[in-house]
């Protein structure tokens, strides 16, 4: 498909700064087969129905985003893929400058050895240390990795620390947050427990490319971006459990989406995954696993978007994005979100 039919218009004003408080409190558009209607977040139990699985993404943020040096010159890099328990790929700026051998000195005692340079400022790091000691190091050195259309003058702050990351985090390794995920308190996941909506968890690490630009006029020559993900042989068990019983597989968050895509067979039934995947979902795309999904507002142009578009339909979705832009809804990572069914008839 065209990459243009995946274009709005849409205002930078539109795109949120701060999440909502508290978190359930931000706006949810339900977009139904025939309607779309306004709701808030914490009314999410009413409309889904017991015997429901919600699955969530328990990756936990780490802090990837550095700023070093390269002699005397400054350098910035974002972590975006883990190579080996000292090893990252990583987007530098300004990354052309940087060479094979050289010497990157975030402080006295925390440095990394460039061994490897790819395209879009892309580059390999050798840190010093790994494992436990590097995750301390970027706690202590580190900064969240916003997204780089939420500004802040200094990067991001001691609010960003636990705002850009879920309250059921628990597997670090992502470098950009699970966003759909941002919007639930414990408050909201005992109300869902209450109302009989099951609740089970996978890993997928969500990459900074996440936030590339698609380049290209048709979407068959987009590349995407690689994520590393897991799911237990018990969690396949259990969402196969309750597909089998009749409750709905709801997703919450195109990660959550794409990784039990990824481990779904031909047949619908969901199997242990632990590895790489580079699903890339557009419309065409036949679901296999998904019924529901709970996802953010997305940018024009964008991968997610045409995900949204191949699960609920283009032009159901280009009406509920004019429908949420007309009625301000915020966009993107800390805005508001929408619950989707998906369509049944795939194009």
């Amino acid at each position: 498909m065209n990459v243009d039919d995946f274009d709005f218009l849409l205002p930078r004003e539109a795109i949120a700064e701060r999440p909502a408080c508290p978190r359930d409190a931000a706006r949810l558009l339900h977009v139904e087969r025939a309607r779309l209607v306004d709701h808030v977040v914490r009314d999410l139990p009413a409309l889904l129905e017991p015997g429901d699985l919600m699955v969530f993404n328990d990756t936990r943020v780490i802090p990837a985003r550095l700023k070093g040096r390269r002699g005397t010159a400054g350098i910035e890099v974002t972590l975006h893929q883990q190579v080996e328990a000292d090893c990252w790929r990583a987007f530098a700026r300004p990354a052309k400058k940087l060479s094979v051998g050289d010497l990157l000195r975030f402080t006295e005692d925390f440095a990394a050895d460039v061994i490897g340079k790819g395209d879009a400022g892309e580059v390999t790091l050798r840190f010093d240390r790994g494992g436990v000691a590097l995750m301390g190091a970027l706690a202590d050195h580190g900064e969240m990795p916003l997204p780089p259309y939420i500004k802040r003058p200094h990067g991001a702050d001691a609010r960003d620390r636990d705002d850009y990351q879920t309250v059921y985090a628990r597997e670090p390794g992502a470098v950009a947050a699970p966003t759909a995920g941002l919007h639930f308190t414990e408050a909201l996941l005992a109300a869902l427990d209450r109302r009989g909506i099951g609740r089970e968890t996978l890993t997928l690490h969500v990459g900074a490319g996440t936030f590339l630009p698609v380049k290209v006029d048709d979407t068959r020559d987009h590349k995407m971006h690689s994520e590393r993900g897991h799911i237990s042989a018990a969690a396949a068990l259990r969402i196969n459990r309750a597909r089998a019983d009749g409750g709905r597989i709801v997703a919450v968050g195109t990660t959550a989406l794409r990784l039990l895509e990824s481990a779904s067979s031909e047949e619908g039934l969901l199997e242990p995954f632990d590895g790489a995947t580079d699903i890339f979902i557009t419309p065409g795309y036949r679901f296999r696993m998904v019924d529901v999904l709970m996802t953010n507002f997305h940018l024009p142009r964008s991968t997610l978007f045409m995900l949204v578009a191949a699960f609920a339909g283009l032009d159901r979705m280009k009406a509920a994005y004019a429908h949420a832009l007309a009625s301000g809804y915020r966009f993107y990572s800390y805005g508001d979100t929408s619950l989707l069914r998906r369509q049944e008839i795939n194009p």
